[in-house]
């Protein structure tokens, strides 16, 4: 982009934009008495009204199993049939909830109530207020500059083209299936090949900054928050960086969607100008602030729908198998040689919490939760609840949804070596730092 199609004001707003999304999301603040970056504040402030929890609860499982019913997902294969049914048996879960009736043990505060209030709420919540505020770091340039200075990266390292960064962090920042929707269509448009598509949907689209904080609020861990945020993130990418070397993802086919074979970008040198046309170009491209705001609050809104009746249904259905079936306990033997050999405190429990995860991504974090566990343990889960990033609630079924070619033993193979690979790159972390 000529450098003349835009001016100074343009440039002081998208400046002015980036700073405002960045302050929201990265910087903590101290507000009565609480250390938190101000997207919490304000969740919290909302899940201060008068019965909130209860009524809008209700509401968002309700209504997402009727857009889950109006929108026909279950159709798709026998697996989203299996995710419907999940999703239905929240249902015995919301009439107890309001009814009080029911096992005693369901009431139990580690129960029902944890997945209710501290995981399908708080998620449910802070999702749609989080994308508002997400428009200010993904709609208006910030990303495409960042993107651009990426690209000498990618390639060498995770096996992408360079304008997979952007999907990177918009993973990150913002959500991980509007992510996936894009790499969808970037693959479709026969931009990455199906090994990229492969690489890019299973290494970048993580969980965004807002589940990361659900998981640091329920570990204790918001006093740390830049610490966890940026561990994660160097964490996530460089077991992406690993994973996208070895069985599955390695023998995924370097041929595009259409079939056609792989074309090698050309190497180029990346200065600060091609990036400040990048992030102008995207600027300028926008629609206006509110039209932002409102499509981003409503892609929220409609993730929030999405995932509400998976998070209690599926979050409901593990804990129960964890506490009346050994299911978790097998998985987590898988990993209880690298938790023992990194020492990590009580290295059973916490393998058997990071079993969990492939069942819901939140699931580890209230295990360690309540066993009291130290600093250390406790970043762990809430480091590897993220970088292991297949989760049968939510982010599977939404990479089921696309056309990249991942069949379901790969994402348990991805799964399992994400998890292993982040344990033992965590843990030298964490002894550093504390």
């Amino acid at each position: 982009m000529d450098s003349k199609k835009y001016n100074t004001m343009d440039v002081v707003v998208f400046i002015l934009y980036a700073l405002f999304g960045i302050f929201m999301f990265f910087i903590p603040i101290n507000l009565m008495g609480a250390n938190t970056i101000p997207i919490d504040h304000i969740t919290n402030l909302v899940k201060k009204i008068p019965y909130y929890n209860l009524i809008f609860g209700v509401f968002i499982v309700i209504s997402g199993i009727l857009y889950a019913i109006k929108s026909k997902s279950w159709q798709k294969s026998k697996l989203h049939m299996v995710f419907f049914a999940l999703k239905l048996v929240s249902l015995v879960f919301v009439f107890m909830y309001v009814t009080n009736i029911g096992p005693a043990r369901i009431f139990d505060k580690d129960m029902l109530p944890l997945i209710w209030n501290s995981i399908m709420v708080s998620v449910t919540t802070i999702v749609p207020i989080g994308s508002v505020f997400l428009a200010f770091l993904t709609g208006f340039g910030l990303m495409e500059f960042i993107g651009v200075f990426m690209e000498p990266v990618m390639r060498p390292v995770f096996k992408t083209p360079g304008k997979s960064a952007v999907d990177a962090v918009a993973s990150f920042v913002g959500s991980y299936s509007l992510a996936l929707l894009i790499t969808n269509r970037v693959y479709m448009e026969d931009t990455y090949t199906k090994k990229e598509a492969a690489i890019i949907a299973t290494g970048f689209s993580t969980v965004s900054a807002t589940f990361m904080i659900i998981v640091a609020n329920t570990l204790d861990l918001m006093d740390y928050w830049l610490v966890y945020f940026w561990v994660t993130l160097f964490v996530t990418f460089i077991v992406t960086a690993i994973t996208a070397r070895i069985y599955p993802l390695s023998k995924k086919p370097q041929e595009y969607y259409s079939g056609k074979q792989y074309i090698p970008e050309p190497k180029k040198k990346v200065t600060f100008k091609d990036a400040a046309d990048a992030g102008m170009a995207a600027y300028k491209k926008s629609d206006n602030l509110f039209t932002v705001i409102k499509d981003n609050f409503v892609d929220g809104f409609k993730m929030s729908l999405n995932i509400a009746p998976s998070l209690l249904g599926v979050g409901m259905v593990g804990l129960l198998l964890a506490e009346y079936t050994p299911i978790f306990d097998i998985l987590g033997y898988i990993f209880y040689p690298f938790t023992l050999i990194t020492r990590v405190e009580e290295p059973l429990m916490v393998a058997q919490a990071l079993g969990m995860s492939i069942a819901e991504m939140l699931l580890p974090a209230p295990i360690v939760a309540n066993a009291g566990l130290g600093i250390i343990a406790k970043m762990l889960v809430a480091v590897v609840s993220v970088s292991e990033i297949l989760f049968f609630s939510a982010s599977i079924p939404v990479m089921m949804g696309t056309e990249i070619p991942l069949k379901f033993s790969d994402y348990i193979i991805i799964w399992i070596e994400r998890v292993i690979l982040s344990i033992v790159i965590t843990m030298p972390i964490l002894y550093i730092l504390f």
